[in-house]
């Protein structure tokens, strides 16, 4: 079958269509026919060698479509039902079938698109976890560093709808953006951490970073202890005193998320969806880090 992924660790340069086996399902595995696949900043720290594959390999974490096939003790799920879902070991959803963890799968309702769907897992399943592990009370304020994301999106729009007050930095560009999703919007860069201050006096309850780098540097010290998470820099954020977020790739998740997207209380926010055959050019649109929201490959339907 074709399939995208990288033949080295690398530049975009190592990127390449590849042709490889079908794979198996084996126990607690689906094998899907691929209808959509996300495409997310761990896709690109991947194929810098960031992670423990080398390549050849399938890139892609998270997938929408029909089952092909159930593997030994798999019995929520059989041939034919639509499914959304993570991906083992979180590789190989930029294919034509794929396999996706039965436990971290989901039905997907009718209401739901495919693009939706598998823009679900990743970004809007991290966002979740963020704000369980975060645990903050109703009317408490959150300060979410790089707002205008993928994750950030979701997180932004869970957090209000957890009742908390939302201060979220990102570029000039998406000021308005945040704005109308309920959250004060901060300009990122140097003096963010003065801008935090002035658009939330009383001080942040928690703040979950998306950035990474000097721009969570910058924000780490407003965190009350034990209230910094990252998912975008694990080492530095351990170094200031916080945390990567606790995963629950669960089936319940993921049933939560659709739930409130065909409900309208969540937007996953896809705004770019790219054909298989300009794979490219999605990770493109990751890796420069001017995507508005989410990017998801489409493929044909089965």
């Amino acid at each position: 079958m074709r399939a995208f992924g990288f033949l080295g660790v690398g530049g975009p340069a190592q990127q390449a269509f590849l042709d490889v086996p079908v794979p198996e399902p084996g126990p607690g595995r689906l094998l899907v026919q691929v209808r959509a696949a996300g495409v997310n900043p761990g896709d690109i720290r991947m194929r810098r060698g960031e992670y423990d594959v080398t390549g050849p390999a399938v890139l892609g974490r998270e997938v929408a479509g029909t089952v092909v096939a159930a593997g030994e003790g798999v019995t929520a799920f059989a041939p034919g039902d639509e499914v959304f879902g993570g991906c083992p070991g979180m590789v190989g959803g930029w294919a034509e079938q794929a396999l996706v963890t039965a436990s971290f799968a989901a039905h997907r309702p009718a209401a739901v698109s495919p693009e939706d769907a598998a823009a679900l897992p990743v970004a809007a399943g991290t966002a979740y976890d963020a704000l369980e592990a975060l645990a903050l009370p109703a009317g408490a304020t959150l300060l979410v560093n790089g707002a205008g994301g993928g994750v950030g999106l979701p997180t932004v729009q869970l957090a209000r709808a957890r009742g908390l007050r939302v201060v979220g930095t990102a570029g000039a560009a998406k000021q308005d953006l945040l704005a109308g999703l309920g959250v004060v919007p901060v300009v990122g860069g140097d003096g963010v951490a003065a801008r935090v201050r002035e658009a939330a006096p009383d001080g942040v309850d928690g703040v979950f970073d998306l950035v990474g780098g000097e721009a969570l540097r910058a924000v780490a010290g407003l965190a009350p202890p034990g209230r910094l998470f990252s998912v975008a820099d694990k080492s530095l954020v351990a170094e200031l005193g916080g945390r990567d977020v606790p995963r629950d790739r669960s089936t319940a998740v993921l049933d939560a998320l659709a739930a409130r997207v065909a409900a309208g209380g969540l937007d996953p926010w896809v705004r770019t969806v790219v054909p298989f055959a300009r794979a490219a050019d999605a990770v493109a649109r990751v890796e420069d880090g001017h995507a508005l929201g989410k990017v998801v490959i489409v493929l044909d339907a089965p």
